[in-house]
This record gives structure tokens, C-alpha cells and sequence, in this order.
């Protein structure tokens, strides 16, 4: 059996494998629906944009599912604190989400143009919103969150939505925005063709390019004008949690502490940008999966420079610093650990396996010819 802190330190990684599949997978399901009412000029075009997710798009919700129950039994006290603090914004993400399967199963359903239309604009919502809160929630985590333990280590969150919609963490929501979107335009580019693979081909040029725009003005910010986080206290990883076991500073310039401690991860933020770069470069050449591949890249550089720039902080506290929740004083048992972590390299693996399948099974070219022949098949 693994050693306590070993396990603290590989079910951090194993979260964020876990966030980084919500991100590809979902995430370009989301970023077509965001683009829905734009690449897709009239019916016959919008259902072709549909298509390309709408048989999956529900297989890929179990990396969002299987992520929050992850956090739910590793993390319990992030869980908890997290899900109080942010019930308003988790509730608005819940909300958007609503419209996507019922978006899916009834657009179609009546031949009505403003029947259609609404129900694409509310496909548009369930995409676009759930990215945007997501960035928030990263921005604020990066710059603290009123909350605090008692001594039964209840928390209480004194914070109001409101006051999440700072322009840092709108930033943030910028770059998680313009992460999906791209990624969808690019996913968009290798599954269709014609008229709709050149306005994604130009809308992944814009989102791309408002990606690095946003995620250099973050990073810059972030070593400016925002102090990070560091224990000052000694800590042992093996130790049973305790959150309020601990001394905690504010510094500034602590957020980008670990890139000169650990030099080998500045390779995150790079991968970003080639990511980007990469998949413009690949996708106008015609090579749209290896494209996909780049964006899906440029998404693992975004948020494992989120990640690496917190550890091991996971929910830094701005109103009591000793209530930081870290990796070492916010996880499950030893035990609830070890037997986490053989379910999952049980069943991540299906899940992969069954992942590659369908799509491979699907692959290929959506087109207008496929949605006629297909009137009542088809999404």
C-alpha cells in the first residue's frame, strides 16, 4: 500500500486528469454550442453543427460527473466549502446545463424556425456559461476565498456572488471562454466541411488569439498586482488532516514560486501557446485532427498552469489564512485513498476504451447531404 502523502500527491494529479477530461472532452461539445448561432447560417447548416456532438455529447458528461464525485470523496472539505461558498454560480452552471439535453432531444422535433432558433440559442447558453463560471471560480481561487474553519471545522463562507465577479476572475473567465471555444471551432474545422469549416476556421483564429491575449494578461497580473500563498509553518505531508494545523503568509510573487523551484514545469504555460499556435497551423493545412490534438494541448498548458501555480494549495482562504485548504490537510482517509485509487485504474481505463470507440465509430464528416437524407435520424 502506498505511503499517506504519496497518495495525497497522486490524487491531486489524478483531479486534475480528471478536470483536464471534462475540458476536452465536454469542453468541445461546449464551444460547438457556443458557436451554433454563427458558423450555422440557416437550418440545414445549424443541424450539421449539431451533429457533430450531439451523438456523444452525453458520454462525454461522465468526466464531469466522475470529477465532482472525485472531489467529493477526496477532497470532502473542498467539497463542502467550495459547493456552500460557491452555491449561486454552481446553481447558474447547473441551470445552463438543463438546456443541453432538452436543446438536443426537441430542436428538432417541430419544423418550426422560432421553435429551432430558441431552443439553438439555448444550446448556446448551456455552452457558453458553464466555461465562463468555471474561469471565475479558477480566478477567485488565485486570489482567495473568504471562508473559515471553526474548531469543528465547520466552515463558513462570508463572501457574496457578487463580489466573484472581480475583474480578475473575469479575466480568468475570458481565458477559460476563449479555451472552449476554441477548442470547439477546432474540433468544428475537422468535422464538417464547405462553408462552416472556413467560419470556424476564422473563429478559431479569433478565440485563439483572444486565448493568449487573456492568459498573458493573467499571468502578468498575476505576478504584478496579486500576492500568492505560502505555508510558513512546517508541515507533514503524512500527517492526519488538519486544516487549521498550520501558519499561511501572503507574498507577492508567490503564485509563480514553484516555476523557479520546479523549472521543468515552466513547460506549461509554453505548451499553451505552441498548443495554440500548433493547431492553427495544423488545422489550415488540412491536418484537423492532429489540430485537435495541439488544441487539446493548449487546454492541458491552461490549466495545469492554474494548478501548478496554486500547489498545494487547492482553496486558498482570504478571510483566515490558516484555513487554506492544501493537499496534504484536505483529503479522505488513507484508506478511502487506496481504494479510490483501484477503482479508478480500473475504470478510467473503460472509460477511455468505450471514449475511442464511439468516436471512431462516428467519425468522419458531417454534411448537408448526410442531415437531408437523414431528416428524422438526425439531431
Amino acid at each position: 500500500m502506498l505511503d499517506y502523502a504519496t497518495l495525497k500527491v497522486i490524487w491531486w494529479l489524478l483531479v486534475g486528469v480528471l478536470l483536464l477530461g471534462f475540458a476536452i472532452m465536454d469542453g468541445h461539445d461546449m464551444g460547438v454550442g457556443t458557436l451554433l448561432p454563427f458558423v450555422g447560417r440557416n437550418d440545414v447548416e445549424r443541424r450539421v453543427v449539431i451533429n457533430t456532438v450531439g451523438p456523444h455529447w452525453d458520454g462525454n458528461q461522465v468526466w464531469f460527473i466522475t470529477g465532482g464525485g472525485a472531489i467529493f470523496a477526496a477532497w470532502p472539505l473542498v467539497y463542502a466549502t467550495a459547493f456552500s461558498g460557491f452555491y449561486w454560480a454552481m446553481l447558474l452552471v447547473l441551470w445552463a446545463l438543463f438546456f443541453r439535453p432538452v436543446g438536443f432531444d426537441y430542436r428538432s422535433k417541430i419544423h418550426d424556425a422560432r421553435w429551432r432558433s430558441t431552443w439553438d440559442w439555448g444550446l448556446f447558453v448551456g455552452g457558453s456559461v458553464p466555461p465562463l463560471i468555471f474561469g471565475v471560480a479558477f480566478g477567485n481561487l488565485l486570489l482567495g476565498v473568504p471562508f473559515h474553519f471553526d474548531d469543528h471545522l465547520v466552515s463558513t463562507y462570508t463572501g457574496s456572488f457578487w463580489a466573484l465577479l472581480n475583474p480578475f476572475a473575469l479575466l480568468a473567465g475570458v481565458v477559460s471562454s476563449a479555451m472552449i471555444t476554441f477548442h470547439g471551432a477546432i474540433y468544428l474545422m475537422h468535422r464538417t466541411e464547405g462553408e462552416i469549416q472556413r467560419r470556424s476556421g476564422r473563429a478559431a483564429v479569433i478565440f485563439g488569439g483572444l486565448l493568449l491575449l487573456s492568459f498573458s494578461a493573467a499571468g502578468i497580473w498575476l505576478w504584478q498586482g496579486i500576492d500568492g500563498y505560502v505555508i510558513t509553518s512546517a508541515v507533514d505531508p503524512g500527517a492526519l488532516p488538519n486544516p487549521l494545523g498550520k501558519t499561511v503568509a501572503r507574498e507577492p510573487g508567490a503564485w509563480l514560486a514553484n516555476y523557479s523551484r520546479y523549472p521543468a514545469s515552466m513547460a506549461l504555460p509554453v505548451l499553451t501557446y505552441l498548443g495554440v499556435i500548433a493547431a492553427l497551423l495544423l488545422a489550415f493545412s488540412g491536418r484537423t485532427l492532429a489540430a485537435f490534438v495541439a488544441s487539446s494541448l493548449a487546454i492541458l498548458g491552461v490549466i495545469g498552469t492554474a494548478g501548478g501555480s496554486l500547489f498545494p494549495f487547492i482553496m486558498p482562504s482570504s478571510s483566515d489564512l490558516r484555513s487554506s485548504l492544501t493537499v496534504w490537510d484536505s483529503v479522505s482517509s488513507h484508506l478511502t485513498l487506496s481504494i479510490m485509487l483501484w477503482a479508478t485504474l480500473i475504470f478510467m481505463p473503460l472509460i477511455i476504451i468505450y471514449t475511442s470507440w464511439a468516436y471512431k465509430v462516428m467519425a468522419g464528416k458531417v454534411t448537408a447531404a448526410y442531415i437531408r437524407e437523414n431528416e428524422h435520424g438526425a439531431y
